[in-house]
């Protein structure tokens, strides 16, 4: 019976052409504003972004994405957003506004999910990933490796999460 309701959920997830769409590029526009540092443009491209998908959740008022049950492009989106956080914070301080409330929502729910958060790497690890990615490559100082693990998983504490 479970694997039955796993599988209408992925069957109905991979129907879901409006929410494919608006995550897709997501995470290209993240690496183009890491790479074009000093080029707000690509900032504002991904803020722009991101207002869609809060748009999205917001008139859908359901938990995840395609309803109250999480689906594939979760496992898609989370992932991404944890590295906008983390990357577009340490490498060009960009922060998700708090006023995309339905997509700060949406991110307290993920945090609250085991699944999410026994499987997130942690913050140094996403910030070295993308060391790694720049032109020229970054130095990594070996202390970097030696530092106790730090996770984001809050939310900023004005979010209202009954809306």
């Amino acid at each position: 019976m479970e694997d039955l309701i796993i599988t209408k959920s992925v069957l109905h997830c991979m129907q879901d052409k409006e929410v494919a769409t608006l995550i897709e590029n997501l995470y290209s526009k993240l690496k183009l504003m890491l790479l074009k540092r000093g080029d707000d443009s690509k900032a504002h491209a991904l803020l722009a972004h991101l207002r869609k998908i809060d748009e999205h959740m917001r008139r859908k008022a359901t938990r995840f994405l395609t309803g109250d049950t999480m689906c594939c492009f979760d496992c898609e989106l989370m992932p991404r957003l944890q590295h906008i956080r983390v990357a577009g914070k340490y490498f060009v301080d960009f922060e998700i506004p708090k006023e995309l409330s339905a997509l700060w929502r949406y991110m307290y729910h993920m945090y609250q999910l085991d699944a999410f958060t026994q499987s997130c790497p942690a913050d140094q690890d996403i910030i070295n990933h993308y060391k790694l990615q720049q032109v020229g490559g970054m130095k990594m100082k070996k202390h970097e490796e030696l530092e106790t693990p730090t996770f984001t998983t809050s939310i900023p504490v004005d979010i209202n999460l009954e809306d």
